[in-house]
């Protein structure tokens, strides 16, 4: 693992820099989701850290350098989120604010077995996109913004590259038996159930401001399209995230997808 500090501008993006809007927005809805999980996952880290004491040096590095390429991934997506705002989307921070404060109660008010393991959710759900947005999306990435693409093509390869950093810290305090792999898979389950209940809170707002002025036509012709791309990208995360509810389930035995180390190589 690296620590990569890429200097994208986003000083030009437009919202719809795909082709297909509704998949740019999707993942422009997505992208509220690091600006606010990225921190969290970070305390976290630094709590296992903690826990960890002198035990484990070479999970604690990997923790050093995993916090600093999210600390990455957070900055790059406010910056993007921003443009976002700018660009009519305002509306998107009061959806975000109660997400945000989610983070914060968790923090606050839960165990760290459930912290780690939500952050061990998200990161599966990560490795899990990463794989779709590299071998199955070409026919919507086709014609993009090449910003909006390396962003996304940037941070989803640094989550496979990192994605059993928090496997590793959840098995070292907890264990891998029985109780410990039932309670991962729990919390895996709410986890993908709070990220993707807020992606698509935000995703619908996005679709709303887009469709007002549309005729009756043009907006059911948008949802369509909507319905396609989601089904796309939900198909090939269903099909990757059945493994995690394997008990023998390992991040660490996923192989990169094509594209990925010679785009990190990239960045480095």
């Amino acid at each position: 693992m690296k620590v990569r500090r890429p200097g994208f501008d986003f000083s030009t993006i437009r919202p719809h820099w795909a082709p297909v809007t509704e998949f740019a927005q999707f993942y422009n809805a997505f992208s509220t989701v690091p600006a606010h999980i990225e921190p969290y996952l970070v305390k976290v880290m630094m709590r296992v850290k903690e826990a960890l004491g002198d035990k484990n040096p070479r999970l604690r590095e990997d923790i050093e350098i995993f916090n600093k390429q999210e600390v990455q991934h957070c900055k790059q997506h406010l910056a993007f989120n921003n443009r976002l705002y700018e660009s009519g989307y305002a509306g998107m921070q009061e959806i975000e604010a109660p997400y945000k404060a989610d983070y914060e109660r968790f923090l606050a008010s839960k165990s760290l077995r459930f912290n780690v393991a939500y952050c061990e959710g998200f990161e599966a759900m990560g490795s899990a996109s990463s794989q779709v947005f590299f071998e199955e999306l070409d026919e919507y990435l086709e014609g993009a913004d090449e910003s909006a693409v390396d962003l996304w093509k940037w941070h989803l390869a640094e989550e496979f590259e990192h994605r059993e950093v928090c496997f590793q810290a959840y098995s070292t305090l907890y264990g891998k038996g029985p109780f410990a792999y039932l309670y991962r898979v729990w919390v895996f389950a709410y986890a993908a159930k709070h990220i993707g209940t807020h992606t698509m809170r935000v995703a619908n707002y996005l679709m709303s401001v887009d469709r007002e002025g549309m005729s009756e036509e043009e907006r059911a012709a948008s949802q369509e399209r909507q319905k396609t791309a989601l089904n796309k990208i939900r198909q090939g995360s269903r099909k990757r995230l059945l493994k995690v509810f394997s008990p023998f389930y390992n991040p660490g035995k996923m192989k990169p997808s094509p594209g990925m180390v010679p785009l990190l190589e990239k960045y480095s």
